[in-house]
């Protein structure tokens, strides 16, 4: 088997991570005007808990923003991990990396996207071929990576991204077409992506006449114990007021098991979208979609749980 079709997986322990109410903070100066206080907010919707279905924030020992955040809301947040990935085709990948004169520049929708980069080397991070020359040449490229988490994680790996102010794929296809449409170039953009991925994008820039060329780099599978560790928290923690649901992969592994373990519970769970493409998939399994954010940060999913639990 050559290594183009070897698949380089990830650690697929199953982990779950709780947070309680976080402590109160100082208010943000909005939050004292007179359109309303979150301090209200907090007394109206009570000490409820939530279930966030994501991964953990790696890179970041800290407490995990989300649950940060929804804990000015006065909301006890439990993240559970439902995804695991393969990486795939890290050679292919590698050879279009190393040759940025064939190409126009990149686009980062996820970070497993930005991770292959580091993966193609077989390390976290590439050498010293990447950080000598060919991050420079990319650099001098327009490099679009979709949302602050992603973004991050490209500056990490030497890179200057922009469009990170678009919450999602819909709007980041827009940033380019317009960037693209002001400074035309024949060669594609590069754009690795996982093997299931959201049409949106590349309909949107094959519409407006702008070359990009994808590489499926990674695969998602349900992480192992996925099963497990929901019904440890439904036995522990209970029904829950609010459950999120962070892509379409995570409602399809989870979906079955949430409606087992909550019976008719379930119906009155509020369920909440971090995004318009997870809404949508929500929406096609015949799912009422309580709240969707209306950016992909922990304070525009706060809000929006907030918001739907005191309805």
């Amino acid at each position: 088997m050559t290594s183009d079709s070897q698949a380089r997986a990830l650690s697929t322990e199953p982990r779950c991570f709780s947070a309680t109410t976080v402590p109160a903070q100082p208010k943000r100066p909005e939050e004292s005007s007179a359109h309303g206080s979150r301090g209200a907010d907090r007394a109206a919707v009570g000490t409820m808990k939530v279930l966030l279905l994501k991964d953990p924030k790696e890179e970041d020992p800290g407490p995990d923003p989300y649950v940060a955040e929804l804990g000015l809301w006065g909301l006890e947040a439990t993240l559970i991990p439902v995804l695991s990935f393969e990486f795939l085709s890290l050679h292919s990948f590698r050879e279009k990396l190393s040759h940025p004169e064939d190409y126009g520049g990149l686009i980062f929708t996820s970070p497993r996207a930005v991770e292959a980069v580091g993966l193609c080397w077989g390390r976290g991070r590439p050498p010293a071929e990447w950080e000598g020359s060919l991050k420079d040449q990319w650099n001098a490229k327009p490099v679009y990576a979709v949302g602050q988490a992603t973004a991050s994680l490209a500056g990490r790996m030497g890179l200057a991204p922009q469009g990170q102010h678009c919450g999602n794929a819909e709007k980041l296809a827009e940033f380019i077409c317009s960037r693209e449409a002001a400074a035309p170039t024949p060669a594609p953009l590069l754009f690795p992506c996982g093997a299931v991925k959201g049409e949106a994008l590349p309909a949107m820039l094959r519409d407006k006449g702008v070359p990009m060329e994808s590489i499926t780099v990674y695969r998602k599978a349900p992480r192992p114990g996925l099963r497990e560790s929901l019904r440890g928290y439904f036995s522990t923690q209970g029904v829950p007021a609010s459950i999120t649901f962070f892509s379409p992969s995570g409602l399809t592994y989870t979906l079955e098991h949430l409606r087992e373990l909550s019976g008719d519970a379930f119906r009155q769970i509020k369920l909440a979208a971090i995004g318009p493409t997870t809404a949508r998939a929500m929406a096609a399994a015949g799912l009422p979609v309580s709240c969707s954010a209306r950016g992909p940060t922990p304070r525009d999913l706060a809000d929006a749980i907030g918001e739907a639990l005191r309805t």
